[in-house]
């Protein structure tokens, strides 16, 4: 039988270990292929999926038998539009922090709409960032840079700490929902 710490690990590779995995999930045909796009020009291995139910399949957290087998599901980052039909990011988002597995892989939402009880809520509930659409490839650059610079939970909690209390850098427009801004307002 897995020790705890083996099935959290499968979840959460170490990030040094090779290219940072990233889950990304949206509907819109155009938006899965910029994303996508933009992940790969910043060296990320990519799974693209277009919906939150087949995110929950991806991750076998839908409570059917993954068809790829959950041992080989390792993301280091998920990345979700927040209005998609069926399941929102935000009942994504809600799902996977509810995971034992997956709850500190780190989720970034993204939308168009700059609703700020929407960007509070995800916030809230445990995403790392909320990007306004449309993604810039700097945006992305970011993210996956805090994602790099940690290794497993303690690395993020580290690097999280590091950005909220010595990172003078400006985040760019589009960026201005995160948790570290929210805590510096």
């Amino acid at each position: 039988m897995a020790a705890a710490g083996d099935v959290f690990r499968q979840g959460l590779p170490e990030v040094g270990a090779g290219k940072l995995h990233v889950l990304a999930v949206d509907d819109s045909h155009v938006d899965r292929k910029v994303i996508e796009r933009l992940l790969k020009i910043s060296s990320c291995k990519v799974t693209v999926v277009e919906s939150g139910s087949r995110a929950l399949q991806y991750l076998g957290l839908d409570g059917e038998k993954s068809s790829i087998g959950f041992d080989t599901v390792k993301v280091n980052l998920i990345m979700t539009d927040y209005s998609m039909p069926g399941m929102t990011g935000y009942e994504l988002l809600k799902k996977i922090k509810e995971s034992s597995v997956f709850r500190e892989v780190p989720v970034v939402v993204m939308s168009s709409e700059n609703i700020l009880t929407r960007i509070d809520s995800c916030l809230e509930e445990g995403a790392e960032e909320f990007l306004l659409k449309p993604v810039k490839l700097s945006d992305v650059k970011r993210v996956t840079d805090f994602i790099m610079r940690g290794e497993g939970k303690k690395g993020v909690e580290k690097s999280h700490k590091r950005r909220r209390s010595d990172d003078c850098t400006p985040p760019s427009p589009s960026a201005l929902h995160s948790k570290k801004s929210r805590l510096s307002i």
